[in-house]
């Protein structure tokens, strides 16, 4: 092979790796964002094919579809300061992209903390206006409503996360109570 072949297949195979590496793809069931040098510049990138500057640009995708975080149990007291460990989870998904990563990064794990968090205050808050009869049986679909609005409220502002369902899975009493 000649030196004038071997030039003219390196540059042919170094303009493939250039307009390879300025094409991305954005499936349906994820967000994205576009960085220029780390900087937000498309915070809601579209599904589809896209093209980016190679090197100057990057993407960060996120996982669009609904998911799930279980929080662990937690000692809640009611109004009557009883007691009860409560065991909930909550429904969630990316609704702005912008905010979700400059919030946490784009990490899941960072998302679901700070969520988790937010959730134990809710249901600490909504327990603590209710008696131990009112949670366990009568106003439970009025807690979970309460909780999953306040919860969505605050999560789309601050996360970029909007928060579809909380649920208490368990209400059980300490085990002091059953001695």
């Amino acid at each position: 092979m000649s030196n004038k072949a071997l030039g003219t297949l390196l540059g042919v195979l170094l303009l493939v790796m250039l307009a390879w590496s300025s094409m991305y793809v954005v499936y349906q069931t994820e967000r994205a964002v576009l960085l220029q040098f780390g900087r937000i510049v498309e915070d809601d990138v579209a599904p589809g094919l896209h093209f980016k500057m190679p090197f100057v640009n990057q993407v960060r995708k996120f996982d669009g579809r609904l998911l799930t975080l279980d929080s662990p149990p937690q000692r809640l007291l009611t109004l009557e300061k009883k007691a009860v460990i409560v065991d909930a989870y909550a429904k969630w998904r990316v609704a702005d992209a912008g905010v979700y990563y400059t919030a946490t990064s784009g990490l899941k794990q960072i998302a679901d903390d700070r969520l988790t968090q937010r959730m134990v205050a809710g249901l600490s808050n909504q327990f603590g206006k209710r008696t131990l009869h009112e949670v366990v049986s009568g106003e439970r679909d009025a807690l979970m409503a309460d909780i999953t609005a306040n919860l969505n409220r605050m999560a789309q502002k601050e996360l970029g996360i909007e928060v579809l369902d909380v649920r208490v899975k368990a209400i059980d009493l300490p085990k002091e109570v059953y001695r």
